[in-house]
């Protein structure tokens, strides 16, 4: 397997075998264990990796860079205003530039296109942080925490909240249906994905056993649920007066105790963070103020609960990116 991962890129998880994922969640679970243990595990001693995040974060970054350090390697963060991609440089020479003096390239920002750009132009591993079509690192950490709870994924059923056109729920959609899963839509036909994606999907559910659906009542959706997943309903970079359309649009299909009791007891919940599931935001609170919400996507109540398992996926972000970067980097 190391040989199949190492030297290669990350972009989406259409680029990975159901067996190349399931090496990574191994290699995961080692590297946490060793982690917890304290062992040492330098397999990239010496490397040096770029962090280009031309959107902020705080999971994301914090993983890459404590995931890098543990492996032995040096890391430099450039934020929109420390690099000159895409502004006076172009992207395509700035790959070529990053990838003489680095062994792998860390994205996070707006069009896909940029990373693939990077992956194509630099010569080294590019890993994808989250671009406005993809976000994989995190799904990887979604896979990882379903496990570690169920002790499998072939067959679990998950069932997405809200706004399943962009990152997240595109990346989900991937993830479940390389793994075999049972993946649900529940939200009003506007949010969801675009057809090509879900036949690309629908292809590989022909091998894997995967079952796609889509559903519109919040209820008869989560029934028999094992994950309840949802995510903020407006993305980075989207204008403020898209908030109202989707509170209105989106309300109903907000994480409530009634909906979790719908999925049934054994059931977790799970979103990617951050989350606006209380006021004490600056969103959160303007919000309130415009439309009078007390939350969003969550109610406090189910974020808090014991079948919430948020800061157990938040954590295995450091534990997949760590196994991503050592099996494209050190061929472990």
């Amino acid at each position: 397997m190391a040989s199949t991962l190492k030297g290669r890129s990350f972009l989406t998880l259409f680029d990975c075998s159901t067996a190349e994922i399931e090496h990574l969640l191994e290699l995961a679970e080692k590297l946490k264990q060793m982690k917890k243990a304290g062992e040492k595990h330098q397999y990239c001693k010496g490397k040096n990796i770029a962090l280009i995040f031309e959107k902020t974060s705080t999971r994301t970054r914090c993983a890459f860079e404590v995931a890098a350090a543990d492996l032995g390697m040096c890391s430099t963060y450039l934020d929109s205003k420390s690099s000159q991609m895409g502004k006076k440089e172009s992207v395509r020479d700035t790959a070529r530039v990053l990838g003489s003096m680095y062994d792998g390239i860390e994205y996070r920002g707006f069009e896909h296109e940029i990373v693939e750009k990077l992956a194509a132009y630099s010569g080294v591993p590019v890993w994808n942080g989250l671009t406005n079509e993809f976000h994989p690192t995190q799904v990887l950490a979604d896979m990882l925490t379903i496990k570690e709870h169920f002790g499998s994924l072939a067959g679990r059923h998950l069932v997405y909240y809200g706004d399943a056109r962009y990152n997240m729920g595109d990346s989900l959609m991937v993830g479940c249906t390389k793994m075999g899963m049972h993946y649900t839509v529940c939200a009003p036909e506007k949010y969801f994905p675009s057809g090509d994606l879900v036949d690309r999907c629908m292809n590989i559910a022909k091998r894997t056993g995967a079952v796609i659906d889509f559903m519109e009542d919040p209820y008869e959706a989560a029934k028999g649920a094992d994950v309840i997943y949802t995510d903020v309903w407006v993305s980075m970079g989207e204008p403020d007066e898209i908030w109202e359309e989707r509170i209105h649009d989106l309300v109903p299909y907000r994480v409530t105790e009634e909906i979790m009791a719908a999925a049934g007891p054994n059931a977790v919940f799970m979103h990617c963070l951050p989350s606006f599931h209380d006021l004490e935001t600056e969103i959160g609170r303007s919000m309130h103020e415009k439309y009078g919400i007390d939350c969003m996507e969550v109610v406090d109540s189910v974020f808090e609960s014991k079948a919430s398992l948020v800061f157990q996926e938040a954590e295995n972000r450091m534990h997949t990116i760590k196994a991503i970067m050592a099996a494209t980097l050190g061929g472990k």
